[in-house]
């Protein structure tokens, strides 16, 4: 580590980090469609997931930070807007379409090198299937029901061989997402969806480097070599170089938390210039297991002092948080985790389980109920919107 490395107390860290996830503001991108945009152009991305015991991640980390949310806001952002779509990050995640261009080498990379799971797809009944698209418009796997069905490969596959060729399409770009209802996914040509004269331009690999540095600086204010490459372990030699310049230029300033020395992190001049000693603040945010201020399991962990551990796949009786716990946030503090269930027939958010972190305390449960209460109307509100199909 730098001789030069600036020491941050653990709230410092913890305010760079809530400022930068934009979790010590009420309704920091406003509302609406736009405020779906907004905010994930400033997080880099919102991941999706399949579990639904309450309303799906995509959809909570954008209400924990947009408190008028609407599921509808992100169906026109994606489907009419198209300010966003999706694709691989670390996970799948909505991203912004601003940003297409630098998921196309990794599109290629796929094309060129097809994971195990899509050999075997027919070249001339792949082609067939984008002049389908072409001419009836875009299509889900509920539309195609004139094929042969075959056993399943994979207990979250499909009998139907469609399924693989939409989604070889999606990961090498031929095809977007173009509307996604529940987890039923609309395939439809990319250049038509995005209304393209001619493809974006694929990025080379020193700019995909300077995109994962400024995409991490934004919406983490203080970096690591890890926080920056997560789930792109492989381009860490060109953003350590990128580091080390932007270093030399002054920036960025090595820091770390003083009670880990050993780990460097980097935050740009400016948002150092911006620290003052932190407030104590009641706000309360029940976060999802996926959001971005908690994905990264070791980070939270460094920042927080708090270990989260997500239990959907861990047999029953060894759980601890429960199965879909969710950690709580309150000020720069995460105080407990709720294992949640909605009980969609009766309207009514269950508690499964309540796990402390901090000690327990009357004040303390009653902020977090406040909060609950709010939730609960969120997942009522998403009941009443459609129906969700999970395919």
């Amino acid at each position: 580590m730098s001789t030069a490395s600036l020491s941050l107390t653990p709230e410092q860290a913890r305010a760079i980090w809530l400022h930068a996830q934009r979790l010590d503001e009420t309704a920091p991108f406003g509302a609406g469609a736009d405020a779906v945009k907004l905010a994930t152009e400033h997080l880099g991305y919102v991941q999706i997931d399949t579990i639904h015991v309450i309303e799906r991640s995509h959809h909570h980390i954008l209400y924990t930070r947009i408190p008028d949310y609407q599921l509808s806001d992100l169906e026109q952002a994606q489907s009419q807007d198209k300010s966003v779509f999706e694709y691989w990050t670390h996970a799948l995640s909505y991203v912004p379409t601003s940003e297409f261009r630098h998921f196309l080498p990794a599109m290629e990379q796929r094309r060129l090198k097809p994971h195990a799971s899509f050999a075997g797809i027919d070249a001339d009944d792949y082609q067939a299937l984008l002049q389908r698209i072409r001419k009836e418009g875009g299509l889900s796997i509920r539309d195609i029901d004139d094929e042969v069905l075959v056993e399943k490969t994979h207990p979250w596959g499909s009998r139907k061989p469609s399924r693989r060729a939409l989604r070889w399409g999606f990961f090498i770009g031929d095809l977007v997402i173009s509307k996604r209802t529940g987890m039923l996914k609309t395939y439809e040509l990319a250049g038509r969806h995005f209304g393209w004269r001619r493809r974006p331009q694929p990025v080379k690999e020193q700019q995909f480097a300077q995109y994962l540095l400024r995409r991490a600086l934004l919406a983490q204010g203080m970096v690591s070599l890890d926080s920056i490459c997560y789930g792109n372990l492989q381009i860490k030699p060109l953003v350590k170089e990128l580091l080390a310049a932007a270093v030399k230029r002054r920036q960025l300033v090595p820091v770390h938390i003083e009670s880990a020395p050993g780990i460097q992190h980097w935050a740009a001049a400016e948002t150092l210039e911006l620290i003052v000693e932190p407030t104590p603040s009641s706000r309360v945010h029940i976060l999802s297991p996926f959001d971005p201020l908690v994905i990264q399991r070791k980070r939270l962990e460094l920042f927080f002092g708090y270990t989260h551990r997500f239990e959907a796949y861990v047999p029953a009786d060894k759980r601890v948080l429960g199965y879909f716990a969710l950690p709580v946030l309150m000020g720069d503090r995460i105080v407990a985790a709720l294992d949640l269930k909605m009980d969609r027939q009766a309207g009514k958010l269950l508690i499964q389980k309540w796990s402390w972190s901090e000690k327990k305390s009357a004040p303390l449960k009653s902020a977090i109920e406040q909060e609950l209460h709010r939730f609960e109307q969120f997942q009522k509100q998403s009941m009443r919107a459609r129906p969700s199909p999970d395919t």
